[in-house]
């Protein structure tokens, strides 16, 4: 990689944006290597990419994957990763509920017939990516995992469940194992995913006592409905007619609102409690924190999040940046003069979380509290990317979960 950048970039790209994120086909166990993380850190992200994409390598065969909940948003963001990241299929089954049965869904140019989801749709499947709610995923995920199947599930069903890991890799790959026996890996909330990411390096140093997170959620957190409702909503508004109010039941375009998960009797709602529960199982600290207030806003696709941490030891905000800036799947967007900010439109589409207005927190002692703002995209690093990473650390380095290999 360093050769190839001497050789092929300097010259051309003399001021290219330096690589924030790893390249898709890397571990973040390898990322974990101080003189491979510093040298693949020098390289123009967009080069490199390019260069790595068509040299990817994994430890073992092509592996037939299926995808339950193929025609959802998430399902969709799959299918694009799978294709982007030159993942190793030998064969792709798509699932989804009876009504979607025999849809028909391009994949590198062909259209691939959605079956319908039973609990035998796994007999000859190795990687399952669940994402077609939470009664689904109680409902066939044991299935596939009892056939053999390891299970990479999206909704809320495993994540809490001892037997099953919760895992986001930039912070605990080291936990795939742990589905030895369910054969089900969890895939935390968005929300969860999106703070935890530029959390935890800044946690490995610092030691974070308290957390304290107010979220923006995108309309992409309710499905590929709730998004077509708030640009419908639009539509209406321009056009004078009724606000459509389907999704929500209430207006959603100019407006915010609570998260719309059931209150819970301490006044705290399911997703603000997700963040909570969460975070303390996979950064294996159940002492640690976290207080939540989760918010929709009429954004399509990127949740932000405004986070106050209190640490134990002290930290500057300019070495938390520094610490940042090295961190995998994070970019720096920290612009005092300019107000340049993590904004979501910037975050959509977009692989790292964004994170910036890093500044001291003037309430708690100097140095012993920070607030930053972070911006990431819900249905990529907030589902689908964390899962793909997730089936690539296993490919990579935990290929004997892959019992039919």
């Amino acid at each position: 990689a360093s050769a190839y950048y001497h050789s092929q970039t300097r010259d051309r790209y003399p001021t290219a944006p330096l690589l924030c994120d790893p390249p898709p086909f890397l571990s973040f166990t390898m990322l974990r290597t101080p003189s491979l993380a510093k040298t693949l850190r020098s390289i123009p992200k967009h080069n490199l990419s390019v260069l790595l994409s068509q040299q990817r390598a994994f430890s073992t065969a092509p592996v037939t994957v299926a995808i339950a909940g193929a025609t959802g948003a998430v399902g969709q963001e799959l299918l694009e990763l799978l294709d982007e990241r030159k993942f190793p299929l030998k064969n792709l089954k798509l699932l989804a509920s009876a009504r979607s049965a025999g849809k028909q869904i391009p994949f590198k140019g062909e259209n691939l017939t959605v079956e319908e989801l039973t609990e035998d749709s796994f007999s000859d499947v190795d990687i399952a990516f669940f994402s077609a709610g939470g009664s689904q995923s109680k409902e066939f995920g044991p299935a596939a995992g009892k056939a053999g199947c390891l299970v990479i599930d999206n909704s809320s069903a495993f994540r809490m469940d001892p037997k099953c890991p919760l895992v986001v890799p930039e912070v605990n790959a080291e936990a795939i194992p742990d589905a030895e026996d369910s054969m089900i890996i969890a895939n935390p909330n968005c929300s969860t995913i999106i703070m935890n990411t530029v959390v935890w390096p800044l946690h490995q140093k610092a030691n974070c006592k308290r957390v304290v997170v107010s979220t923006y959620q995108a309309a992409s957190g309710a499905g590929a409905q709730a998004m077509a409702e708030l640009e419908q909503q639009a539509k209406d508004w321009v056009a004078g007619d009724p606000i459509t109010q389907d999704i929500f039941g209430r207006q959603y375009i100019w407006n915010l609102f609570s998260h719309n998960s059931p209150i819970e009797e301490t006044g705290y709602n399911e997703e603000e409690m997700k963040m909570v529960k969460e975070t303390k199982k996979i950064f294996s600290a159940p002492d640690i924190a976290v207080t939540a207030t989760c918010i929709r806003v009429p954004v399509l696709r990127a949740h932000c999040e405004a986070i106050n941490v209190t640490l134990e030891s002290p930290m500057h905000e300019d070495e938390a940046l520094e610490i940042l800036s090295k961190s995998p799947g994070v970019t720096v967007v920290d612009d005092r003069e300019n107000n340049k900010f993590p904004e979501p439109l910037d975050a959509s589409g977009k692989d790292d979380i964004l994170v910036g207005r890093m500044r001291r927190d003037l309430s708690q002692p100097e140095g012993y509290g920070l607030e930053f703002f972070v911006a990431g995209d819900q249905i990529r690093k907030g589902a689908a990317l964390n899962a793909v990473q997730i089936a690539e650390e296993v490919l990579e380095n935990y290929p004997t979960l892959l019992k039919k290999l």
